[in-house]
């Protein structure tokens, strides 16, 4: 499926007293880092392919997370994230951060397509046929 690796920064404010990344934060990477995954796939920004689709956006229903090794302020982590499974209305992303090449963080999202409903609520909505077809098995075009 569809994969693209981006590079972070660790900065002062992600981390904890202790010096590491607060846990949180890891999932603040991740998002954006689908955010940036559906970017490429699609080919525009974020605001765009919302406005574009008219979709509401790509909630979380689950997430998790396994810490294998710490990160500090000032190290440079490269993401993976890989689009794992395409459903009608929901998919699923795994996440891989490397610090210096080494496993730190392994994660898991489950996203839905949404759209708003008559009441202003969102409800999952089938993917767009070329959005599943620009997630779909590449050789990481970005």
């Amino acid at each position: 499926m569809f994969s693209r690796t981006i590079e972070v920064e660790i900065q002062f404010g992600d981390c904890d007293p202790a010096g590491i990344v607060y846990y949180p934060n890891y999932f603040r990477f991740f998002d954006n880092a689908t955010a940036g995954l559906f970017s490429a796939a699609l080919g525009m920004p974020k605001r765009r392919w919302l406005e574009h689709y008219g979709i509401a956006g790509i909630p979380m229903v689950d997430t998790g997370a396994r810490f294998l090794q710490p990160c500090s302020f000032g190290d440079r982590v490269e993401i993976r994230s890989t689009i794992t499974d395409l459903g009608r209305s929901s998919f699923a992303v795994a996440h891989r951060l490397l610090n210096g090449g080494a496993l730190a963080v392994e994660a898991h999202e489950k996203r839905v397509w949404a759209v708003r409903d008559a009441t202003g609520g969102i409800k999952g909505a089938a993917l767009p046929e070329d959005v599943r077809r620009a997630l779909e098995p590449n050789d990481e075009r970005a």
